[in-house]
């Protein structure tokens, strides 16, 4: 910890220089915050997804975080995803690389980069508690996180939001930088408030891509959230598809329960498909996904994981399922 403390220092000190050296610099030496925090997971991962072995699994995520103010107020920052970097378009101007962009005046803000599209942004997935260090209680064909349409094209995407009073609202596009297809448009609604000590969320999102070789799709959503004050949490999540082409519109439904008791928390969730042809064939596919966590101290945690997936006609492979065990370290 002292040495992260040390680097961090030792970042922030030379980044002005650095700054004032460089005659291609845009603008002042900043006087804003650098961080740095890490994650790593170890543990044994099995079950069908990987062929009925068992193996171990090792993962570990740095991220650098900064962020300043200017003299009039406007709060603004940056992180980068070390790993994510290194798995996309590092630092490529055009593309996103794991690395988020923020800018901020009262209630209304700008995120660009890998962020999350005003229809993800406004929605609740049913993964409430706990976590697995594989994933696998989102990993399962019966999963969905809400993406959308998000990652059509570069996966570099712009959102404007502005909050006020419990209600929060974001319009988001992401650009095809080949001008072949039609920006991705997101719209997202979210109202949160307090009902006799329980937290009450609503989400409604609104997403669409005109195409030039893929269908046009449009796709609509709303979830409903509760967090209650004895520790538990439920959520339910529906979404329907509008393809061309398809006489059908897809609909996805999901839910999910938590609950969390000092250190221990625990989750469990379920989700189905039907036809749901985004961006391939027609689909059928369920699935559902256990976690727990237990919060040893200090930033070390143990967890455990099983997913099951009922793929009927096309996603992942058919009736498989995953389970995982270990350790997570945050710094």
């Amino acid at each position: 910890m002292k040495k992260l403390l040390l680097a961090s220092t030792a970042l922030v000190a030379t980044a002005g220089i650095a700054a004032a050296d460089d005659p291609s610099h845009v603008g002042a030496p900043g006087a804003g915050n650098i961080s740095i925090t890490g994650y790593a997971e170890i543990g044994v991962i099995g079950g069908d997804r990987y062929g009925d072995e068992a193996q171990f699994h090792t993962d570990i995520d740095v991220t650098f975080s900064m962020t300043g103010e200017s003299d009039g107020g406007l709060a603004f920052g940056a992180s980068v995803d070390l790993d994510e970097a290194v798995k996309a378009n590092t630092f490529d101007a055009t593309k996103q690389g794991g690395e988020v962009y923020f800018l901020a005046y009262g209630p209304l803000r700008l995120d660009m980069g890998d962020t999350d599209g005003a229809y993800d942004a406004a929605l609740q997935e049913v993964a409430l508690a706990g976590a697995s260090i594989a994933d696998d209680e989102t990993e399962h064909s019966g999963y969905n996180g809400n993406s959308g349409l998000d990652g059509t094209h570069d996966g570099q995407i712009a959102r404007v939001s502005y909050s006020m009073a419990g209600f929060t609202a974001g319009l988001s596009a992401e650009i095809d930088d080949s001008g072949v297809d039609d920006p991705v448009w997101g719209l997202g609604l979210r109202y949160v408030t307090d009902f006799g000590g329980t937290a009450i969320g609503i989400g409604l999102g609104y997403q669409t891509v005109d195409r030039d070789v893929l269908a046009d799709v449009d796709l609509m959503a709303i979830s409903l959230d509760a967090t209650f004050a004895n520790g538990f949490r439920a959520a339910i999540n529906y979404a329907e598809a509008d393809i061309e082409g398809q006489s059908d519109n897809g609909t996805f439904i999901g839910v999910g329960v938590g609950y969390t008791m000092n250190a221990l928390s625990i989750g469990v969730n379920y989700g189905e498909y039907e036809d749901w042809a985004v961006n391939v064939g027609a689909e059928d596919a369920s699935g559902f996904g256990i976690a727990a966590t237990y919060d040893l101290g200090g930033g070390l945690a143990a967890h455990v994981g099983y997913g099951s997936s009922d793929d009927v006609d096309g996603i992942g492979a058919n009736d498989e399922d995953s389970y995982s065990f270990g350790l997570s370290m945050s710094f």
